[in-house]
């Protein structure tokens, strides 16, 4: 080639780049959140004396799956969607922590609900995996006529708050561990305490127990081992805000029944017994990697037994049954988030039964920096990013 001949321009580099899959994704966690909504709502006029918990956990599981039955019908790509519950109904009163949801052979499955029951209300669905999982509290018989007030009202007021503050602490750039610190701060207002050791975690499509999690009220132990995490773009979060009345915010196993396991699809083991393998195998088929109850699985009997096996060798977690003490309220807020590229955005949606004229109590939050926390929006509007810009220019160019 002479200098004066030009090189052939070359071929440009054309990227064989996958079309994002974000904006799907956030549609089916929607429309999960929308469904779980639907069914709280009439779970909270179910609430009502006399109703039992164990009727009030299946009538819920049963609304799910109608639910997500009703939606995403058509194959995509050739491609059945998986769809159903992502988190079993529970119903758990007063002092019981979580996780509590009876089948009817158990001793407790005649339990009912009383006037003043705390009761909290914790279910979830997934439509392809993508699981939006909410959690709110109630009190039986209350109205703005006959308020809650007491120690009822200082834990429910503390729990939401500590709720709307981890909303604006799950951020881009923020670490686990402020949230910890922040809702530890939130509910000391009411002489409350976060229940020990309870986790949030990172979700993703199938998971929602994912690596990244954060911890309530730690014990010195946990808070020597807990792995720092920093928030990213993208990631989506379920955050589990469990507060108690009680001093020390401690629980413990009783003599309930564990209902509620989950397959850990990390763990690999070949099990032994027949009954152990049949059990298992309908649990991959019904319940994937999502908590389940036994009660979805055909024999009651037969799955307690095949599940002691999965259990000892950790194929199958259990989600325990826990208490506070006695004469001790537990209040409860659950809520999906995703960290999009435009700032923060709620999948489930705000609690149906909490409202401010609802819970009365005398103490107030009195922290400025976390009064003004809550004054912030969820989500900076673009006149406020414009703001915060242009006095970042001024600072660079007064330095």
């Amino acid at each position: 080639m002479s200098d004066t001949e030009k090189p052939a321009a070359a071929a440009p580099v054309v990227e064989d780049k996958k079309p994002s899959t974000a904006e799907a994704d956030l549609t089916k966690y929607k429309t999960a959140a929308d469904i779980v909504n639907n069914v709280m709502k009439k779970l909270i006029e179910l609430c009502v004396e006399g109703a039992t918990v164990l009727d009030l956990c299946v009538e819920g599981d049963k609304l799910l799956e109608q639910g997500t039955a009703a939606v995403y019908n058509k194959p995509v790509k050739g491609v059945k969607v998986l769809k159903g519950v992502a988190f079993p109904t529970c119903v758990s009163v007063n002092n019981t922590v979580s996780h509590f949801s009876p089948l009817a052979s158990d001793p407790q499955s005649s339990q009912a609900l009383v006037k003043d029951d705390v009761v909290k209300l914790h279910l979830g669905a997934h439509i392809d995996g993508f699981a939006a999982v909410s959690a709110e509290t109630l009190v039986v018989g209350a109205s703005a006529q006959n308020p809650v007030t007491g120690r009822r009202a200082d834990v429910i007021k503390a729990a939401w708050t500590a709720a709307e503050i981890a909303m604006r602490t799950v951020k881009v750039g923020n670490k686990n561990w402020a949230v910890t610190e922040a809702v530890g701060r939130v509910t000391s207002a009411w002489d409350c305490k976060p229940v020990e050791g309870m986790l949030s975690c990172q979700q993703t499509q199938n998971v929602i127990d994912g690596k990244k999690r954060i911890i309530l009220n730690p014990s010195e132990g946990q808070k020597r081992d807990f792995e720092a995490a920093t928030f990213a773009e993208g990631e989506v979060y379920g955050i589990d805000i469990l507060v108690s009345s009680g001093e020390d915010g401690k629980a413990r196993v009783e003599e309930s029944r564990t209902t509620l396991y989950q397959r850990d699809s990390a763990i690999t083991y070949q099990l032994k017994m027949k009954t152990s393998r049949a059990v298992f195998s309908e649990v991959q088929k019904k319940a994937g990697s999502f908590p389940f109850n036994i009660r979805c699985l055909e024999d009651e009997k037969r799955a307690r037994m095949g599940l002691q096996e999965a259990v000892q060798h950790s194929l199958v977690k259990p989600y325990d049954v826990v208490y506070t003490p006695a004469n001790t309220f537990v209040a409860a807020f659950h809520f999906t988030i995703a960290l999009l590229p435009a700032g923060p955005t709620m999948i489930t949606l705000p609690p149906i039964w909490y409202k401010p004229e609802l819970v009365k109590t005398e103490k107030e939050l009195e922290d400025e920096e976390l009064k003004g926390l809550l004054a912030r929006n969820l989500r900076e509007s673009k006149k406020s990013k414009k703001k915060k810009a242009k006095a970042e220019e001024g600072d660079e160019k007064e330095a």
